[in-house]
């Protein structure tokens, strides 16, 4: 059997967003391709109310939607562009404003839903020729000289001469390729609601950091806004215990009422916030996308987008391989895209740790020092540009 080819070249493992977007990247890359889930994605239907998991979608993300045939379909159904993003120091005061129309464009990023995203990525698998297993869950899984081989929950099992690890930051399958991460807890929570305001988005994406966390408002195509607030965790507990007016009125207060009293909201949900990379994103026959390889604190809103670009990397990689007749599962192939993305995240991860660390600080005058730094930044308009273009996935 070991000098058969195995039945399929990818088997990717999770149909979250990053999942099925490296699925649908490498089919259409003309790779036989297997997309293993235990869940099928949620329906998104235009008559829900907007899922309260929304991702800030930058340029490059959009970029590659389009690229795998799927960005029309999101943007037509239920997305808001920003155009302007505010971020302020409630300690000194100090702001930085960014403009879509001095970098020449015509939006920043789109404030799209978690789950619109998903499913529409999730029904594009078929046309694509991705073979979809689901329901399914991969128990364990073996490597040898030319596969991987996967044993499912109902007891089959499929072979693929490589296997893309991307169920999350809690990959059991990370662990079993004896991948280990690194990191740290940040003990808090990210509470997220959609809030009415009195005054209108105006297209702009707000933040403020506050002495308890930063608390970020997203424009959505309804009018609302969503709330991403981070919070310590006793204080997440507390501010979920709050009834509706309650809640409305702190994060009001919270975010200085920029956009006028809160007067409506949501319920709410909330998430744990935690660092995490992994030492490596390749290892015998097995590759890491996503959460799995890497988790961010959210106060940049990458998260997404760090997966999104995991996802063009490694179809690039591996595709150039793929079409020079070469094996895209060599070694040295998959320890170019390793290479490459976990460079790229860890120096983002740990430019979003030491942006949390920097607004956490409280001691004297380190917000007058912070102030300073921030109007230097908001009057630099090179370095200003600079990170623009990093956020946007264009630098």
């Amino acid at each position: 059997m070991s000098a058969r080819r195995p039945a399929l070249d990818v088997a990717v493992a999770g149909g979250g967003m990053v999942g099925a977007a490296c699925a649908l990247a490498l089919a259409r890359r003309g790779f036989a391709v297997a997309l293993v889930e235990a869940c099928e994605p949620a329906p998104w239907l235009a008559a829900e109310p907007e899922d309260l998991r929304v991702i800030a979608l930058a340029p490059s993300s959009a970029r590659l939607l389009d690229e795998l045939g799927v960005w029309h379909a999101i943007e037509a159904a239920r997305v808001s562009p920003y155009r302007w993003m505010r971020v302020w120091d409630a300690a000194s005061g100090a702001e930085i404003a960014f403009d879509a129309a001095r970098e020449g464009r015509a939006q920043l990023g789109w404030i799209v839903e978690n789950k619109l995203v998903a499913r529409t990525l999730w029904d594009a698998l078929d046309a694509a020729g991705v073979r979809r297993v689901c329901p399914a869950q991969i128990l364990s899984f073996a490597r040898r000289e030319d596969r991987a081989t996967l044993d499912l929950a109902d007891g089959s099992a499929l072979s693929a001469a490589l296997l893309v690890i991307a169920d999350g930051a809690n990959s059991r399958l990370r662990g079993q390729a004896d991948i280990h991460v690194r990191g740290r807890d940040y003990r808090q929570r990210a509470v997220v609601a959609h809030v009415s305001t009195e005054r209108a988005h105006r297209s702009t994406a707000w933040q403020r950091f506050t002495r308890a966390g930063p608390i970020a408002l997203l424009p959505l195509s309804s009018g609302r806004s969503s709330i991403v607030w981070s919070l310590p965790e006793a204080r997440a507990r507390e501010v979920l215990a709050l009834d509706d007016d309650g809640f409305c009125a702190a994060a009001g207060l919270a975010s200085d009422f920029r956009l006028g009293r809160i007067t409506a909201t949501t319920p709410r949900a909330s998430f744990p916030l935690q660092l995490q990379l992994a030492k490596t994103y390749a290892t015998d026959r097995c590759v890491l996308l996503g959460d799995a390889a890497h988790a961010v604190h959210p106060l940049a809103g990458q998260g997404a987008n760090l997966g999104l670009r995991d996802v063009a990397e490694l179809a690039a990689v591996l595709g150039e391989a793929h079409a020079a007749g070469r094996d895209f599962t060599a070694p040295h192939v998959l320890h170019r895209y390793a290479r490459r993305r976990r460079a790229a995240t860890t120096v983002d991860a740990r430019a979003f740790d030491a942006l949390e660390r920097v607004f956490a600080w409280q001691a004297p005058g380190w917000a007058m020092a912070r102030g300073l730094g921030m109007r230097a930044v908001d009057g630099f308009g090179p370095l200003k540009r600079a990170l623009a273009a990093h956020a946007e996935g264009t630098a």
